[in-house]
């Protein structure tokens, strides 16, 4: 099912959100920018540079600054049916420079029961 994610009603791109896991209310997949992406990209690659891929080399001033600024976007997560999902926090691990263009997962903590009763059983409410 295709998810959308938006910044003030700006589309920034959408997952099918493919690996769920509905006892820990986390969500993750593949992430497909948008038009709209141009303008989050630098906070999320922010994150990349504070975490990157090899171990050890973590950076907690720049990981504190990525929490501040991706807190401040305040995006939106919306399903197929453009219904606006509740969440807890929003992630894209954008990797882009290091491992191409399919390099992007999204990773979303939902907090809504409904949502994941929908997603389980299938069924549209």
């Amino acid at each position: 099912m295709r998810h959308t994610l938006k910044l003030h009603g700006v589309t920034v791109g959408w997952s099918d959100l493919e690996d769920g896991e509905p006892d820990l209310g986390r969500a993750r997949g593949r992430f497909r920018p948008g038009l709209g992406y141009e303008l989050v990209q630098p906070v999320f690659r922010l994150f990349a540079e504070a975490m990157p891929r090899e171990e050890g080399a973590r950076d907690e001033e720049k990981l504190e600054r990525y929490y501040r600024a991706r807190d401040a976007l305040q995006l939106e997560l919306y399903d197929a049916e453009d219904r606006r999902v509740p969440t807890s926090a929003i992630h894209i691990a954008d990797y882009t420079p290091d491992a191409g263009d399919g390099a992007c997962e999204l990773d979303v903590l939902i907090t809504d029961e409904a949502y994941w009763r929908r997603r389980v059983n299938g069924v549209e409410q």
